[in-house]
């Protein structure tokens, strides 16, 4: 499949109708799942347009991961969006787990395909929100982390603990396993990156993105950190999303900001929309080819596309609503937003029609 940033264009347009807070697919990439201000996450199957929503969190969830059994989600599997739009036929669900964490510090499993998931198991996992969740390549191990300034490993399998990584000052925003499995990353309110060797548990080094940070002596408030963070697949770079040049902490009035890491030497580069966009960043992304994606929303929301080895920006696409989170499917080319105004749009960069012509 080619993909061709010039040609995103919106293929779906999944509506739920309360303010979205996350969205993440599943490993298939037959579901969507997005989070929301109600407290509920929403399914959406995007093989039969069927939405059900899933009741257990009594707060709002950020953090989403899944865990599926590798042996039956071979790549052959995973639909392509491109084609989705115009099949109506359905297919038996892959088994999987969803893990979502909520503003109370819980951390939920879920078995993610069944007609009416429920929660199997809840973990009183942080003092607080946990911020982001993330599972292992392996899928043997979950990380959580939150505003208790603590990064925890669990089992995937039964919800044991098995780690502790302390060392963050203040709220831990985000975090992403190496494609490695060897080393995880987290990253606080105050622009502070931790790089852990999971063998041993020891801090291995620290990278410096304190660009996203900024204490407002007006409203005695800190306002920043990593809103969104990935590897890219050769596991060579890493590209962190956040707020930057902000005016006014109360109304988070700056600047989006991607800082793109060479992990070889740890420097970082500032990847800056052409636009003057005012928003905060929310999502950020390496599609198939090394293209860095990033989201985010004001007033409005936006899609920017970067060639890592340019400052600014190459693409820009409107999105009609404040983005406040972006996912990127496992096909590599089509993308969700998390919109404020209650619905998920669904982006394709595909070269293909969205809907193949009828015979």
């Amino acid at each position: 499949m080619v993909i061709d940033i010039t040609k995103t264009r919106v293929l779906m347009d999944l509506k739920h109708g309360r303010p979205l807070v996350g969205c993440r697919f599943d490993s298939s990439g037959r579901y969507l799942f997005a989070s929301s201000e109600d407290d509920f996450i929403v399914r959406f199957d995007l093989l039969t347009r069927e939405k059900v929503t899933l009741a257990g969190h009594s707060s709002w969830v950020r953090g989403m991961a899944f865990v599926a059994k590798p042996t039956l989600v071979p790549a052959a599997s995973i639909p392509s969006l491109a084609i989705l739009g115009g099949l109506g036929a359905t297919r038996k669900p892959t088994p999987f787990v969803l893990l979502s964490g909520d503003y109370h510090g819980n951390l939920l499993w879920w078995r993610g395909e069944e007609d009416q998931p429920k929660p199997f198991r809840t973990v009183a996992a942080h003092a607080g929100w946990i911020r982001a969740v993330a599972v292992s390549p392996d899928r043997a191990a979950v990380a959580t982390c939150g505003n208790d300034q603590l990064v925890k490993l669990w089992s995937a399998a039964d919800g044991r603990p098995l780690a502790t990584l302390e060392g963050h000052t203040s709220h831990v925003y985000n975090l992403a396993f190496h494609p490695s499995g060897t080393r995880l990353v987290s990253a606080d309110l105050k622009g502070n990156i931790k790089d852990w060797d999971l063998a041993t548990g020891k801090l291995v080094r620290e990278l410096d993105a304190k660009v996203f940070h900024k204490y407002d002596s007006g409203f005695g408030a800190d306002i920043g950190g990593i809103r969104g963070i990935a590897f890219n697949a050769a596991g060579t770079q890493l590209a962190c999303i956040g707020i930057t040049n902000v005016s006014n902490a109360f109304a988070g009035v700056g600047n989006p900001l991607v800082v793109l890491f060479d992990l070889a030497d740890g420097k970082p580069k500032l990847l800056k929309p052409k636009d003057a966009f005012q928003g905060t960043g929310w999502g950020v992304n390496f599609l198939p080819d090394g293209t860095v994606v990033g989201a985010g929303g004001g007033g409005q929301g936006r899609i920017w596309f970067w060639n890592p080895a340019d400052a600014a920006n190459t693409h820009t696409v409107t999105v009609p609503t404040n983005a406040r989170d972006m996912a990127l499917h496992p096909d590599g080319s089509t993308l969700a937003i998390a919109g404020a105004n209650g619905n998920c749009l669904i982006y394709s960069m595909n070269q293909a029609p969205a809907v193949p012509p009828k015979k």
